[in-house]
């Protein structure tokens, strides 16, 4: 199998719900990402053989496959294809690795990976507006289960013993790690300026609260059970967003005078309990450390998605990895989650953390609808 590299990794400012990023068509905010990875390398963009794109409600804005349009709307040559992929939460992380699968095989040379989600335009759940969600023999096979994720939260909350202080105590963690990046200019090289019609620029992440604290977000009402745990302000942040990344052989890279970020080392996709649901990441990263051939206490930083403050909690708890590795510049739940970008979001912030820090190995899960999880191991090569 082909080395393959990861050469560049951008994405805009992730928009809170209605906020600066609002406005945006998907395929515009989509384009923007595209072109700056042009930019950024100085590529041909005619090189590139596929564009495979993350987006989860694909109706209205998001409809008639988006990655495609993006590819137009980055004004890129009509000869290259695009295509999308819904994995629910992990859309563009798995648009990553298909990205890798195609270009290790030896089927594809150089490939981009990202994705976007506007979710001020096209809300969350408006692909189930229809018919019957899941359909009825899987309703049924659990018991008539709605898959609602934010109960799956309290029940993995409940299995785990986590009391309401714990989880609103690493929410305002979140907050404050995201505050503390953002002040430190930790962003800034990754995320490129979107200015919308007659607005000023995005530059920089809205969905931070400065000055949470554990008893701020005691008196927030549970949102989805009368006496639960689970709240707005220790759950993932409604959001807009899009990123992308330019993957190719390290062989095509060193012809094109590039310098790679990082190298993929290994990717695993698992199912889990679709009714606990968010689980998926604790079996997801056993397997991919196999494929990797590395101990969790080899890897320097973990990026674990933030759709719960419970999901990233039951990982650690079962995992035993070290817990200041742990999203240390905060997650989704300070960042937000503009779910089909969230993937590509992740590895973005995570691999230019890498780079800032000199940190060799990285490792990215994220829960996903339906019980199923990606994790990917990435090297640093700079």
């Amino acid at each position: 199998m082909r080395e393959t590299v990861i050469v560049e990794a951008v994405r805009t400012a992730v928009g809170k719900r209605n906020g600066g990023l609002s406005a945006m068509h998907a395929a515009d905010l989509s384009g923007i990402v595209l072109e700056e990875l042009r930019q950024r390398t100085g590529i041909d963009p005619g090189i590139v053989d596929d564009v495979v794109w993350g987006c989860v409600s694909q109706v209205g804005d998001q409809s008639s496959n988006i990655g495609r349009y993006s590819v137009l709307a980055a004004g890129w040559p009509e000869s290259i294809p695009g295509t999308t992929v819904n994995r629910a939460c992990g859309s563009s992380q798995q648009a990553l690795d298909f990205a890798v699968q195609a270009v290790m095989s030896g089927q594809q040379e150089v490939v981009v990976a990202g994705g976007v989600e506007v979710m001020s335009r096209v809300p969350l759940g408006a692909a189930r507006s229809t018919g019957i969600p899941y359909g009825p023999k899987a309703l049924a096979r659990y018991d008539g289960f709605s898959f609602n994720q934010g109960i799956s939260a309290e029940m993995i909350a409940q299995k785990w013993g986590f009391t309401r202080a714990g989880l609103d105590e690493y929410s305002a963690r979140s907050h404050e790690l995201a505050a503390n990046a953002q002040d430190s200019g930790a962003f800034e090289a990754q995320i490129v300026a979107v200015t919308p019609d007659g607005a000023q620029p995005v530059l920089t992440d809205e969905g931070i609260r400065r000055g949470t604290t554990t008893e701020k977000l005691g008196g927030l009402k549970p949102a989805f059970a009368e006496d639960g745990m689970i709240h707005a302000g220790n759950s993932s942040q409604i959001s807009d967003g899009a990123a992308a990344l330019l993957v190719m052989t390290a062989d095509r890279a060193r012809d094109l005078g590039l310098t790679s970020l990082a190298r993929y080392v290994a990717g695993a996709v698992t199912g889990a309990d679709p009714v606990l649901m968010l689980t998926g990441p604790i079996p997801a990263t056993e397997k991919v450390l196999r494929k990797a051939g590395l101990g969790i206490d080899e890897v320097g930083v973990f990026e674990v998605n933030e759709a719960f403050a419970p999901v990233p909690m039951a990982w650690l708890a079962e995992t035993g990895a070290d817990a200041d590795r742990l999203n240390p510049l905060g997650g989704a739940i300070a960042l937000g989650h503009p779910l089909g970008a969230s993937g590509a979001v992740l590895m973005t912030r995570m691999i230019h953390h890498m780079r800032d820090n000199g940190i060799r190995y990285g490792l990215q899960t994220m829960c996903e609808g339906g019980g199923t999880a990606n994790a990917t191991v990435v090297e640093l090569l700079q």
